[in-house]
């Protein structure tokens, strides 16, 4: 049986006086049936590109004259100037006043002489202003100007208004039923007339009066269901007199509120119905008392169209597979976050594609959990190599992709496969479904806390629930799936890889009262999603930008980190757009997560790695809403962030740069492209700061590791700067940094190499600086990260954001025979400006990769994973540790261009110094040579030593490492083209 249930946490029948709490009862609907479907106000947005702002529409209402583009708020504003009578009559569809405090209220204006200043409040939104009065009010409370500004601690949480005018709220106003009310506030001259209005903004005291730590969502007992819901600007509403989408309720119940938190106990064969909230509330985007449906916040399952809640216990046995409390003891053991490497990968793109999969699983979580699927065997070579961790895609419950199957549209891929590979058709029959099939990365989040129902094998009930805790674990014992293959413990953890999901806590997909992805933003309107000055919603994320400098904004995110940790058992979560979360909210997650343990919570949170994008940009660039989660104030915590400093050095330019502008790896200085870089000079000063970028990336990116840079100074790793101005290091401890060349954002490595790249060279030269952008990766200290393909040359036709492109353009090959290059040119939205660009390259068949090259790419990745956990000296744990044994040989002014020479010394047992680490080897030099000629390498300091090809390269398939030498009597190292090479010297 279904439950439609409407929770009345709705708005006050009457508001009598301000001294006493409102009356408290409501009911609650259940229903057999579901709700027909209701009007969105908003189309989905179908942006994808999160690393700089978007000009996106507005979904908030908004005045005649305001913008429909993105905005950011800024530290401090000017004061309002004088209001006409036709900008007062739209004046309350801002939220210029911020109530931050019980007795405070911060307004960017001035009383002038006798003028006075009000605050208003309407039980039935009925507020409207003329140029003597706010009419339509139920209250009227005059306010003072408070002397003393702004407190401090309100300065810390909102630092964006620091320069506002305090307004003091009378003690007798009773503040937890004036919130429930459409507010605003208004100032007079000395003749009467109204100079300015606007609404208020209510996070600060919401935060103050109803900040709560006690049970939320759904609770279960042995006799009984307990609902809970954090409401706390909703009124009382009579649903008894409503028609709920023309359905007949099963059930109606009442809840109670009591300081702000409604709930509800029911008997326990509520378990498996859903349900829905019913909440009255006054919202400001539409300026009126709204009847909003919403899922339950705190949900931990859904209806297969995600319109309900399910109540689903998530402690059942019946939810649990066979071994599952034994999980914890079993995992993969890591000594350490350095001895993590990371493999990035998408749900679908795992076996959507393979077909050693049954069609049933293709796509979803089940593929994980197969013994001999081509994927699975793959991702057994990268675990017995070296690879700790498989950073899954969103994984949440996201728009964007239909949860019921069937409803799926399709392109017939043999069609596509016989078009050109320069062709527009491909991409015009991808686009034209793009919103309708099953694809997406997922990054438009609706609820964090349910799995999303798209790659369950039904959608329907705890199926999603039972099928992602298999695909962590290591049995495949549900009864359909032996319906359809033999499957034995091959789950993730079993074949040695732990588990990071990628969580989206910086926005939401949707917002307003009548948006079908929208939740939060219906329960406590104004209160999730961060607004600017003007009170709009702030969109630099992409879309519905969240608040975690708000309580209850922070306290959802931590215990939706918790409930993944310890009903799913992850192992990591990567923190989508991690700048736009305050610090101090990464601290308390990383905390709480950190404080379980495997005897009370049945996982061993001190294990859980947490690291994220800390990307400074928005409102919140420059710690403008509070000192956020940057790169550069993360340092110290432990949480890691990406290192887009060595990706740039790397590959040239930025993902948002030219697309032919060279770097270390494509060709700069050394190979031109025709790209004008501005002269040979230019270009070897770009190519040297390129190798000073790297280097500090390769130590950890400390801020205080010590090295020689280009010009022959010793300068810390802080002192390097980007061409900016920005300092280059940012770490104090090596797991705070993830180094990357590839992600699922923008092209492909291989995409890249082959874009900046001269047209001219050949296909195994593009293939060997493939190679060697990964070993520098593989063998840096500091945590490194993998997009899932690289190690397979991996294409995805040049498309730059392949967030929406379907399968057609994201595929992977597991039986290695294509690494989708030359697929048509990628989708028009986002890549017609560089389809000149593109298309001969698409076109030339020698840029296509054969599975020789696909074959030995794979096999050349192994060896540096391998290489990379055969000594401990590639995963120091310290900072002390880099400083001391990581040396960089070819700087200075004498520096060969091209070539990074970087070495690791240990120390001997019972021998004063540097402690043993390694039994095996007590010297190990690195060389990379990206340049197009063998390069020969005198070291004087490495003379006289007993220096050797590492054992791994010496047995290696590629015959052309092994042509790498030293020369003991010189210290000469000669390292062939384009060619990573590792000496080691045995004890």
């Amino acid at each position: 049986m279904m439950v439609l249930t409407s929770l009345s946490a709705s708005l006050l029948s009457s508001l009598s006086s301000l001294t006493g709490p409102p009356p408290s009862n409501s009911n609650v609907y259940f229903s057999s049936s579901l709700p027909s479907p209701r009007r969105r106000l908003n189309p989905k947005p179908n942006h994808r590109n999160r690393n700089r702002h978007l000009s996106l529409p507005l979904l908030s209402r908004t005045s005649p004259t305001r913008s429909t583009h993105c905005s950011s708020s800024f530290s401090s504003m000017p004061l309002e100037v004088s209001t006409s009578p036709s900008q007062l009559q739209d004046s309350l569809l801002y939220s210029r006043a911020f109530w931050v405090t019980q007795s405070i209220i911060a307004w960017n204006v001035d009383v002038i002489g006798d003028g006075s200043c009000y605050l208003y409040a309407s039980q039935t939104a009925a507020l409207s202003v003329t140029d003597s009065e706010v009419e339509g009010h139920d209250f009227k409370i005059k306010l003072e100007e408070d002397s003393g500004g702004i407190p401090q601690n309100v300065i810390a949480k909102f630092p964006h208004i620091r320069d506002y005018k305090a307004f003091r709220v009378p003690s007798t106003v009773d503040a937890k039923s004036l919130v429930k009310c459409q507010l605003a506030v208004a100032t007079f001259g000395s003749d009467g007339k109204c100079s300015y209005a606007t609404g208020l903004q209510l996070p600060g005291v919401l935060d103050e009066l109803f900040a709560y730590d006690g049970p939320l969502g759904a609770h279960y007992s042995e006799d009984a269901v307990s609902l809970y819901l954090w409401a706390p600007t909703a009124q009382v509403y009579d649903i008894s007199q409503q028609i709920l989408y023309g359905q007949d309720p099963v059930e109606v119940v009442q809840l109670k509120e009591v300081n702000g938190v409604w709930s509800v106990e029911g008997s326990k064969d509520w378990e498996g119905f859903y349900y829905v909230y019913e909440v009255n509330v006054y919202h400001p985007s539409t300026l009126h008392v709204e009847k909003c449906y919403a899922n339950d916040p705190y949900a931990r399952g859904l209806s297969p169209d995600s319109q309900r809640t399910l109540l689903v216990n998530l402690d059942s046995d019946t939810l649990k597979p066979e071994g599952w409390e034994k999980l914890a003891d079993e995992k993969p053991i890591i000594l350490s976050f350095s001895d993590i490497s990371i493999y990035e990968l998408h749900v679908r793109d795992f076996s959507a594609n393979d077909h050693t999969v049954h069609p049933d699983f293709r796509g979803g979580y089940l593929a994980f959990t197969l013994e001999d699927s081509a994927g699975v065997l793959h991702l057994k070579k990268l675990s017995n190599a070296g690879i700790t961790h498989v950073h899954l895609l969103p994984t949440f419950q996201f728009a964007g992709v239909d949860d019921v199957k069937e409803n799926w549209k399709c392109v017939d891929s043999t069609v596509l496969e016989k078009l050109p590979p320069d062709s527009t058709e491909q991409q015009a029959q991808i686009t034209l479904i793009q919103d309708d099939d099953g694809y997406n990365w997922g990054y438009n989040p609706v609820l964090w806390g349910v799995p999303k129902g798209s790659y369950a094998s039904s959608p329907s009930g705890s199926f999603r629930t039972i099928e992602f805790r298999k695909m962590v674990q290591v049995w495949l014992s549900y009864s359909v799936a032996h319906a359809f293959c033999p499957c034995l413990p091959n789950a993730l953890n079993h074949i040695g890889l732990r588990v990071v999901l990628d969580v989206v806590y910086n926005h939401l997909h949707g917002n307003g009262p009548f948006d079908e992805n929208s939740v939060l933003d219906k329960i406590v309107p104004g209160y999730y999603l961060r607004r600017n000055t003007d009170g709009f919603i702030e969109h630099s994320t992409c879309v519905n930008n969240t608040a975690s400098e708000h309580y209850m904004v922070e306290r959802l995110i931590i215990d939706d980190m918790l409930n993944w940790a310890c009903n799913y058992k992850v192992d990591g979560f990567r923190f989508d757009l991690m700048g736009h979360i305050m610090k101090s909210t990464m601290v308390k997650a990383k905390d709480a997560v950190n404080r379980l343990t495997k005897e009370r919570d049945g996982i061993d949170g001190s294990s859980v790695y947490i690291y994220g994008e800390g990307w400074d940009f928005g409102e919140v660039a420059n710690n403008g809403r509070g000192i956020n989660a940057s790169q550069f104030n993360v340092g110290g915590t432990g949480i890691g962030s990406f290192n887009d400093r060595i990706r740039d050095a790397m590959l040239g330019g930025s993902p948002f740069g030219h697309p032919l502008q060279q770097g270390f790896v494509t060709g700069l200085m050394l190979q031109p492209n025709g790209h004008d870089h501005g002269g040979k000079d230019v270009e070897e000063l770009m190519l040297s700061a390129a190798e000073d970028h790297i280097q500090v990336g390769m130590a950890a990116n400390l801020r205080d590791y010590v090295l020689t840079n280009s010009d022959g100074k010793e300068v810390k790793g802080m002192e390097v700067l980007t061409y900016g101005g920005a300092p280059v290091a940012y770490a104090l401890h090596p797991a705070e940094t993830i180094n990357y060349v590839s992600a699922h954002d923008n092209e492909t490595l291989f995409d890249v190499v082959s874009m900046k790249t001269p047209m001219e060279i050949s296909v195994d030269e593009r293939c060997r600086l493939n190679h060697l952008a990964s070993s520098v990766i593989a063998l840096s200290q500091g945590i490194p990260f993998f997009h899932s393909g690289d190690e397979m040359l991996r294409s995805k036709s040049l498309d730059r954001d392949s967030y929406n492109s379907g399968d057609w353009f994201n595929r992977l090959d597991f039986t290695y025979n294509s690494n989708n290059w030359g697929v048509g040119l990628p989708p028009k939205q986002k890549n017609e400006k560089h389809w000149p660009l593109i298309r001969p390259r698409l076109a030339d068949p020698s840029f296509k990769p054969q599975k020789n090259h696909i074959l030995a790419a794979i096999n050349n990745f192994l060896d540096v994973l391998q290489i990379r956990y055969s000594s401990p000296l590639f995963r120091l744990t310290t900072a002390n540790a880099i400083q001391e044994r990581v040396r960089f040989h070819n700087t200075g002014p004498s520096w060969v261009p091209g070539v990074i020479v970087m070495s690791f010394e240990d120390g001997h047992r019972g021998v004063p110094g540097l402690t043993q680490l390694d039994p095996i080897y007590s010297f190990i030099v690195v060389i990379f040579n990206a340049s197009p000629s063998e390069v020969s390498f005198p070291s004087p300091v490495l003379r006289a030593r007993t220096f050797q090809l590492h054992p791994i390269q010496a047995m290696s398939a590629d015959e052309v490492v092994k042509n790498s030498s030293y020369e003991t009597s010189t210290g000469c190292f000669t390292v062939p083209p384009r060619t990573t090479s590792v000496f080691v010297e045995y004890r």
